[in-house]
């Protein structure tokens, strides 16, 4: 399985990094909003997306993600350290498959990201 991590926290992609690592997923890291379209050459079989980069909105890039059709049926789980009361509604509107505030429990993460790519396998 391939995990994209699009997010410019690197303590938080490394934490993630090495989790699904050990759990046999390859991880290719977006630091900022302008990588991900880049980065999206590996085919994840599920996008980690922050909402706040440089470079761009992560709103942004999961609405290109939604409206490309190489990309608009790869899960994206948005993580985000925003309270904006409607952000979540707001996500999913866009195309979101889920999403998590921060701070994120890494195991969590993990398993929401293991029931994405089952859902999509399926």
């Amino acid at each position: 399985m391939k995990l994209l991590i699009a997010d410019d926290d690197k303590t938080f992609c490394h934490l993630l990094s090495a989790e699904m690592g050990a759990k046999g997923w390859r991880v290719t890291i977006a630091a900022d909003a302008m990588q991900i379209m880049y980065a999206l050459r590996v085919q994840p079989n599920v996008i980690v997306l922050d909402i706040q980069m440089p470079g761009g909105t992560g709103i942004t890039a999961l609405k290109k993600l939604k409206a490309s059709t190489k990309t608009s049926g790869i899960p994206v789980l948005v993580v985000s350290g925003s309270t904006e009361a409607t952000m979540e509604s707001t996500l999913v509107q866009a195309g979101a498959a889920r999403y998590i505030a921060k701070p994120v429990d890494v195991e969590s993460l993990r398993t929401a990201i293991e029931e994405l790519a089952r859902s999509r396998a399926s």
